[in-house]
């Protein structure tokens, strides 16, 4: 394969560089391998470059301190878990191909494009993906034609294109509520518009129900207290946000480069979302078999009492004119497949994207909830009645962290910025691939770079845990594969970072343990997106209060 070839030539540079080091430039690497902090990673890093970049003994790396777990398959004896699903649109669809389970017909694409191109192995990653020893027993979907595609989903056990044999077809629903009070279904996976999550999620506990919840985590502030609560009063049934973010191995390097204090004090970090697609900004295709009759828009409007909720608090704050119970009365197929372009049903840039870049930042330093928020933009491009911002500026404040994150983010340009965490001593660039370069003004590396053992301004390490390109086809699907939303590495192997997030779900609710994305960071996640949603709704500052557990103005 051309992969395997640019990798081995790779590989063949960096041996033959490795012979082109002098004997002087051997005894410096020594010399600062006793260097305290620097020590044994700096050595390592330029021992070992060969195997991080070529992706054969990453593992090794974490031999100094890593609380990665090896990779382990679910056992074939292990208990079966009955799943219904609740919304089977574009995120419903990825999130049952990462159980397992594909419409005979995308199976089939995927054939056929492994024929057109046998470097493309996505065909032979599905079907080879481990079996999680999940049984689709529900599914839940207010439009017909994607409500039979989940259920031919569910039946497609063999994992067989068009022609194959399918198994018991799961029950279809129409009405969520009706799914959570079926007695087969252990788990939920809801994959709903942002205005259901917190609703569904917390009628899905009350039902006994363990759940997995796409992000963002709740739709207003009240029902994100109430939803924490009510999963903390059933500790006994596992709760995971989908950040699949949380499985990326690059991830886990970062946190303990940072830990180890290598960047020195951290006072900025930049983060951002660019895309420039009609689907990157959510103008998604309109079915051609929707309509009225295949449609349930009244069950699509929403919870009336999150409806008067979120109203009273938009015409309180003088927004009244964002959002109206007009707008849901009246049909319209645009709204329907385009929902994340307005506020009666989602949470905004804040909720889709940059709850994605928080998400990342909290894992790797535990920021929690900012100080405060500020906000700024508008919408800048995509002049379609659209009420959600196109382009948006967000900084939160970390005032006892004494540092600053910055959000930025447009939907009209693709030019390519990676999030970067600042420190005194060096800069670290992180994405499915991590990159760390010295500063030449650091105090921890002067010694380093007046020996010329460090050079400022060029990547000091940088780590490669896997390269994978055959996925991406879109802007959209290319800024998710630059910031490993698609696919993780471990020890070398290809994952669907989704698959790992889903099984983690599927081996806490076996085991009694809690997943990496719980209550808990959902909460801090949660919070974190409506300060900044607020503070650009009410155009000021907005504060948390840690002791009331509070948004407040001022």
């Amino acid at each position: 394969m051309e992969e395997e070839k640019e990798i081995n030539n790779r590989k063949e540079d960096k041996d033959s560089s490795a012979n082109e080091f002098s004997q002087g430039r051997r005894d410096a690497l020594k010399v600062i391998a006793t260097v305290p902090v620097l020590g044994a990673m700096a050595y390592g890093v330029y021992r070992k470059k060969k195997a991080e970049n070529t992706n054969r003994n990453a593992a090794e790396m974490f031999r100094f301190g890593s609380k990665v777990a090896p990779y382990s398959p679910t056992s074939s004896g292990a208990q079966v878990i009955r799943v219904g699903i609740i919304g089977f649109g574009i995120r419903g669809t990825q999130l049952m191909q990462g159980l397992g389970f594909a419409t005979p017909e995308y199976v089939e694409n995927l054939i056929e494009q492994s024929r057109i191109n046998s470097a493309n192995t996505r065909y032979q990653d599905f079907v080879e993906q481990e079996d999680l020893r999940v049984e689709i027993t529900a599914v839940c979907d207010i439009f017909d034609t994607y409500a039979e595609a989940a259920v031919n989903a569910g039946a497609n056990i063999h994992r067989e294109g068009v022609g194959g044999t399918l198994g018991s077809k799961p029950r279809r629903y129409r009405h969520y509520k009706e799914l959570l009070a079926a007695p087969d279904v252990d788990a939920v996976v809801i994959a709903s518009p942002d205005h259901w999550h917190g609703t569904m999620a917390m009628d899905a506990l009350r039902a006994g129900k363990h759940v997995y919840l796409e992000k963002p985590m709740t739709w207003t502030v009240p029902e994100t207290y109430e939803l924490r609560s009510l999963s903390r009063s059933n500790p006994h049934l596992v709760f995971q946000l989908g950040h699949q973010n949380r499985q990326i191995e690059a991830y886990e390097r970062a946190r303990q480069i940072i830990e180890k204090g290598l960047l020195g004090r951290i006072s900025l970090i930049e983060t951002g979302t660019n895309r420039n697609d009609p689907n990157g900004a959510w103008v998604y295709p309109i079915h051609k078999d929707a309509n009225p009759k295949t449609i349930d828009w009244k069950q699509f409007e929403g919870d009336p009492d999150r409806i008067k909720e979120y109203m009273d608090y938009m015409t309180s704050a003088g927004l009244s004119g964002y959002v109206g119970p007009e707008s849901r009365d009246k049909f319209s197929l645009e709204r329907f497949f385009r929902w994340r372009c307005w506020w009666d049903y989602s949470t905004g840039l804040s909720g889709d994207l940059l709850t994605h870049e928080y998400d990342a930042m909290n894992q790797i330093l535990h920021l929690g909830i900012p100080s405060s928020a500020s906000s700024s933009g508008g919408v800048y491009f995509f002049k379609d009645g659209r009420t959600v911002p196109d382009v948006l500026q967000t900084v939160f404040e970390f005032k006892q962290r004494e540092l600053t994150m910055l959000y930025s983010a447009t939907l009209a340009s693709q030019f390519s910025r990676s999030r970067k965490i600042m420190g005194h001593d060096a800069t670290m660039e992180v994405g499915n691939t991590l990159t760390v370069t010295v500063d030449p003004r650091s105090e921890q590396y002067r010694t380093q770079i007046e020996q010329g053992v460090v050079k400022p301004g060029e990547p000091f390490y940088t780590y490669i845990p896997g390269q994978s390109v055959d996925a991406v086809s879109t802007a959209t699907e290319r800024y998710f594969a630059e910031r490993g939303l698609l696919y993780s590495f471990i020890s070398g192997k290809r994952y669907n970072t989704t698959f790992l997030h889903l099984k983690e779900w599927l081996e806490c609710i076996r085991n009694g343990t809690q997943p990496s994305c719980s209550i808990d960071q959902g909460f801090e996640e949660a919070i974190t997106a409506h300060m900044g949603t607020r503070a650009y709704l009410e155009g000021r500052t907005m504060y948390w209060d840690k002791d009331k557990e509070q948004i407040t103005r001022e």
